[in-house]
């Protein structure tokens, strides 16, 4: 079980893809609950604003899918900090595709983004945690991790990867202390999602996605889901069998 974290004054906070959507409101959520955050994403003016002036805030831009770049980032979060409390990766990048649309050139910067970069960046993470031993790490993925669906031909099985990459640390690291989340959101209306052309059922605000985040923390579970309404309907899908399952997804999507 996870260390629940109700109390984030003085925290040391990294939040990697922190210049929009749930990383953005993360950052302010966490600044005003006291925190200390270090802000890293390729956008600086976003990241500037992010922060707002705050002297517990600490920028370090870098592009997730550079490991050179990432790593230097982490070198002056250690510089500056020593360590880091908590850590999350939110970066990621999502262009609907379909099967006849498949484009390997865009298909390589989702998985570098998406995926690599959640590597490099726990290979940045995970010593330091072992070093203190204490600390928490946690992935953004995605409902869209759990079972195929229509036009997500990429993103879809990245997220896939990523969770299942989240549950491999959680065995090996939750025995020695160290906490490993997964954060599952539905659909948020950030600058990604504004790309589709459908309804997007449970639809939160970036804001709304934050708390829920850290509603998740201030519990023990592994994952941290929302919202429960769509989420509990897409694992119930995620247990259908195929024959069941593609008929359903197709009538319920149009694909």
């Amino acid at each position: 079980m996870n260390p629940k974290i109700t109390d984030w004054h003085g925290k040391r906070v990294w939040l990697l893809g922190a210049s929009s959507g749930i990383g953005a409101a993360l950052g302010r959520l966490l600044l005003a609950r006291g925190a200390r955050v270090a802000l890293s994403a390729r956008k600086v003016p976003q990241l500037e604003a992010v922060a707002e002036g705050s002297r517990e805030a600490l920028l370090l831009p870098c592009d997730a899918a550079d490991e050179a770049s990432l790593r230097a980032a982490w070198d002056g979060l250690l510089a500056a900090w020593g360590g880091v409390d908590v850590a999350i990766y939110l970066a990621g990048d999502y262009l609907p595709m379909r099967a006849w649309e498949l484009d390997s050139t865009k298909a390589r910067r989702m998985i570098e983004v998406n995926f690599v970069g959640a590597v490099s960046f726990a290979a940045c993470v995970v010593p330091q945690l072992l070093a203190q031993g204490a600390g928490q790490i946690a992935f953004v993925a995605s409902v869209a991790g759990y079972r195929g669906l229509p036009k997500s031909l990429i993103y879809g099985p990245t997220k896939a990867a990523l969770i299942n990459f989240a549950e491999a640390l959680y065995i090996d690291l939750e025995p020695k202390g160290i906490a490993v989340r997964i954060i599952n959101p539905g659909f948020v209306a950030t600058p990604l999602t504004a790309q589709n052309d459908f309804a997007m059922p449970a639809l939160l605000t970036p804001e709304a996605a934050a708390q829920a985040t850290l509603d998740g923390f201030a519990g023990s579970a592994f994952e941290i889901d929302y919202p429960k309404r769509f989420t509990r309907a897409m694992k119930l899908l995620a247990h259908l069998p195929y024959r069941l399952y593609f008929p359903l997804v197709r009538r319920l999507t149009g694909a």
